[in-house]
């Protein structure tokens, strides 16, 4: 099912989020960044699952890498780049973005971004926050963003969250007006019913809600808004073997849910719909020069 724009085919955005399945926001209690060294480390393995599955839809995509992981597996950004897939930043250390400093932010998506041109041998153009952490209390990072020569961003979500989202932000494809430049941001997909934005962009969503909404939802925005969709997930959530962390309730369940069928759904998914890369998608006809230039300017 190849949702069509009049007569043309609407691509969508595939992006990954390469990071450890102890390294998310929510066991920052339970695994301090002291210990990841000593942890048993999955990403790379999971990295090459998911490159496989792309390998054989014929998908590319953009990979948003923590530059901690990076550094410790130049060769896996390397391979990333050669099977021509987009490399990106998701910062150094997982930290959420307003619970730093400008100046502790700056340091970090320099350093990331450092580390991952050098690994790569690209240029790295796109930033994703980890869980998606620029919101109304930290929107002064996409000011250091433009001014560390990132080119988009893809960390705004439109929804309400208890840990993100800033749900009066543009749903689609915007351009942001920072301080010295203009920075194109790229929100995971949502849909609006009823007035309030519903997330359909993938990651846990993807996972514990039936596969059937992800469907409609990623539909509705290429059929009905004629807009392409950002779809996410983690190198983690196709591996339900891994270690089980003492996380509490909710954060459990939201890690672990569903593991085993992630999989099968995201094969399903590639079946059904078309993606490639940010990068594509900025690059091509869908958003030439003059599209970006006549997208929505969101100030504030």
């Amino acid at each position: 099912m190849h949702e069509r724009a009049g007569t043309h085919v609407i691509v969508n955005a595939m992006t990954v989020d390469v990071e450890d399945y102890f390294q998310v926001s929510a066991f920052d209690d339970v695994v301090p960044r002291s210990a990841w060294a000593e942890m048993e480390s999955r990403v790379e393995r999971n990295t090459h699952r998911l490159l496989d599955i792309f390998d054989e839809a014929d998908v590319c995509g953009t990979f948003f890498v923590l530059a901690w992981a990076g550094e410790r597996r130049p060769s896996l950004v390397r391979e990333i780049a050669e099977r021509g897939h987009e490399i990106a930043s998701h910062g150094y250390g997982h930290r959420l973005v307003y619970e730093q400093a400008p100046a502790a932010f700056r340091d970090d998506v320099r350093r990331a971004k450092g580390i991952l041109e050098d690994a790569g041998g690209e240029r790295v153009s796109g930033y994703r926050a980890p869980s998606f952490s620029i919101t109304s209390r930290s929107l002064w990072a996409l000011d250091v963003l433009a001014e560390e020569g990132y080119e988009y961003d893809s960390s705004i979500f439109p929804i309400r969250h208890d840990r993100y989202g800033l749900p009066g932000s543009p749903r689609h494809r915007h351009v942001r007006q920072t301080k010295t430049a203009q920075l194109v941001e790229m929100p995971p997909a949502t849909v609006r019913i009823a007035g309030l934005n519903m997330p359909a962009a993938g990651g846990g969503y993807f996972r514990l809600l039936p596969y059937a909404w992800t469907r409609w939802s990623l539909g509705r925005v290429n059929r009905r808004e004629r807009q392409a969709a950002v779809f996410y997930l983690h190198p983690w959530e196709l591996d339900p073997e891994q270690p089980r962390l003492p996380a509490r309730g909710l954060s459990r369940f939201r890690h672990y849910r569903n593991l085993d069928r992630t999989e099968e759904r995201l094969r399903r998914l590639l079946r059904e719909f078309r993606f490639s890369s940010l990068r594509s998608l900025l690059s091509g006809p869908e958003l030439s020069e003059r599209a970006l230039a006549t997208a929505p300017l969101f100030i504030g």
